[in-house]
């Protein structure tokens, strides 16, 4: 007979939470890195002065070769192979092919890694798919890069003894809307980095609504206010609304809606730049190279963040070389912009931002009280205007303070409260499950929900079974990381086969695209295997065994047990629990 599963109990919650046997240390330096598609940046405080906090802003260039090249909040996510050495961020010159957006290789099931403006806008310097390295190397090798020089930086702002006697730990973030298996390998290539196996992960949006949140004058926040977070970044724009349930002692806030994002962030302003001026001054007989790069870097450095949407606005964009064309507005080496050609470059990306925090307003079913618009993206101002005219005018559209750092700022408050609980400003008190989560059990045959066709006799029960799905957390839900969700099971097995040494449980999940709910059965596809629990019961005397009488006259084993669940910012962590043991504990990523 095979193995048979069957939910014995509803579930319910313990208060335990497992930080980890480090958490109690006396002294750590924590660093946090916003791992991001088009810029990066690092953040780092120790543990015994969690009131400062440091965001790292020296970084080396192409020409210096030391640490302190440029300096900037954050780091281009960019890489280069040269003659068997890595050229990282700053590194990289504007010049000739690099590795751009290789993050978003981790996850290819994402579809706004081939939205509509990558499609139409392709950068012509990013080296094409289909890389001579791998997405995880590329992203190790990265992190890498970003690791030692963090490290190194940190030799030059505290002791040398306090940096060979402090262990360090990293927490890194991730996009809200993201696969298991992106998350897992987000966090593979974090520990071959060398950010070790036990980093922290938390969501991009959630990180950046602690730091935005805790920015906020107090006095304006009250109980039942909703907030919908807007990361607008450089290649990716993601959302997260939160309600205020608390005020005191701490911040506590709740997921209002599941988090949203979508491939159109403010790098795709540039590209469509450069189509502009390629279509439009390419004829000329002087055209080169060199004339679209510093167009670009003036549209980028000055254009793109002083635009407010005004027609009568203008603009002078170097064109070094070409010559004078008045038709085409080019008079000394200079071409003239005016506020309509740029509108017309920012709406196509704009008018997709605008429509994410609209579908985010309306998920949250709630009466919203402001928009918070962070990330390098969410600083523009015609981006805010145009928001604020597309919404509700009772609806405050806000730029919180260090909007661009916003993400790493607030991941680096939540892995200092993981480890400092004293330390905690705002919490997050519950999420809303990204998916469906459970596993396949052994059930009574019900012919209202159940096709015949799919039951089978047992013999243990003496009656009709079928295998269908428990789903013990469902798309939508609360969830907490503060409780375990615990649902009991139990196997069952002839004793004529001899006492199992393994005892085995599979996590399942199901994204539900449509929204149309769980399905019964685990096939059609659409119910991926998420995690497997083991427990290895080899060392268990076979007389310490379970044995019951089966309705057909012949002892079986059962054995009891539990898998108990905890639901993390960017991560689900499971364990199989026998005669209160933990046998297994298996961490698997989620969106």
């Amino acid at each position: 007979m095979d193995d048979k599963t069957t939910l014995e109990a509803l579930e319910h919650a313990t208060s335990t939470l497992e930080i980890g046997d480090d958490a109690t240390a006396d002294r750590k330096i924590l660093i946090a890195v916003d791992f991001g598609t088009t810029f990066s940046g690092v953040a780092w405080a120790q543990t015994r002065r969690p009131d400062v906090q440091s965001v790292i802003i020296q970084w080396p260039d192409s020409t210096t070769g030391g640490l302190e090249g440029v300096s900037s909040d954050k780091v281009p996510t960019e890489l280069r192979y040269e003659q068997g050495q890595v050229k990282w961020g700053f590194q990289v010159d504007d010049y000739g092919l690099r590795h751009q957006w290789f993050k978003l290789d981790l996850d290819p099931t994402q579809n706004r890694g081939i939205s509509d403006l990558s499609r139409q806008f392709p950068d012509q310097h990013a080296l094409p798919p289909g890389y001579s390295a791998s997405s995880e190397k590329l992203c190790t090798d990265y992190l890498g890069a970003l690791r030692t020089h963090t490290e190194e930086v940190l030799k030059f702002k505290l002791p040398s003894s306090i940096i060979k006697s402090t262990p360090i730990e990293y927490i890194i973030t991730v996009p809200a809307v993201w696969s298991d298996s992106a998350q897992a390998k987000t966090r593979a290539c974090a520990a071959a980095a060398g950010m070790g196996k036990s980093l922290q992960i938390i969501s991009e949006p959630e990180a950046a609504a602690i730091y935005a949140l805790h920015a906020m004058d107090p006095h304006s926040i009250q109980v039942g206010d909703t907030f919908v977070l807007c990361d607008a970044g450089g290649g990716t724009v993601d959302l997260i609304s939160y309600t205020v349930t608390e005020l005191k002692p701490i911040l506590k806030v709740t997921e209002a809606a599941m988090g949203s994002g979508r491939l159109c962030g403010s790098t795709f302003l540039n590209r469509i730049f450069q189509k502009f001026l390629v279509d439009k001054l390419s004829l000329n007989e002087e055209w080169d190279e060199e004339v679209v790069e510093d167009a670009m870097k003036r549209f980028d450095l000055v254009t793109k963040k002083a635009f407010r949407g005004g027609a009568n606005e203008e603009f002078l964009i170097p064109v070094p070389g070409l010559a004078d064309d008045p038709s085409q507005g080019v008079r000394r080496g200079k071409f003239k912009m005016n506020g309509t050609q740029v509108k017309a470059i920012f709406d196509p990306v704009v008018d997709e931002v605008v429509a994410l925090v609209r579908g985010q307003i309306a998920a949250t079913q709630k009466k919203v009280k402001a928009v918070l618009l962070v990330g390098g993206f969410g600083q523009n101002a015609y981006l805010r205007e145009t928001v604020r005219a597309a919404i509700d005018p009772a609806i405050e559209v806000m730029q919180p303070p260090n909007g661009w750092t916003a993400v790493v700022r607030g991941a680096l408050m939540k892995g200092l409260s993981q480890l400092e609980p004293d330390t905690e400003r705002v919490k997050v008190a519950s999420r809303s499950a990204r998916k469906h989560y459970g596993t396949e059990i052994m059930s009574k045959y019900d012919s209202s929900k159940h096709s015949k066709s799919t039951s089978w006799w047992d013999d243990y029960d003496g009656e009709l079974k079928v295998f269908d799905m428990s789903w013990f957390i469902t798309k939508g839900s609360p969830v907490t990381e503060d409780r375990a969700f615990v649902r009991k099971y139990h196997k069952v097995w002839k004793v004529s086969e001899g006492p199992r040494q393994i005892v085995s449980q599979d996590i399942l999940m199901f994204a539900d695209p449509e929204d149309n709910g769980a399905p019964i059965y685990k096939d059609g596809g659409q119910v991926k295997h998420l995690a497997r629990l083991t427990a290895d019961l080899s060392c268990i005397p076979a007389v310490e065994l379970v044995q019951k009488l089966g309705k057909d006259g012949k002892m079986y084993y059962v054995i009891y047990y539990e898998i108990e669940m905890t639901y993390y910012s960017a991560q689900t962590k499971y364990c199989l629990v026998y005669k209160q043991v933990k046998y297994d504990s298996v961490t698997a990523e989620y969106v």
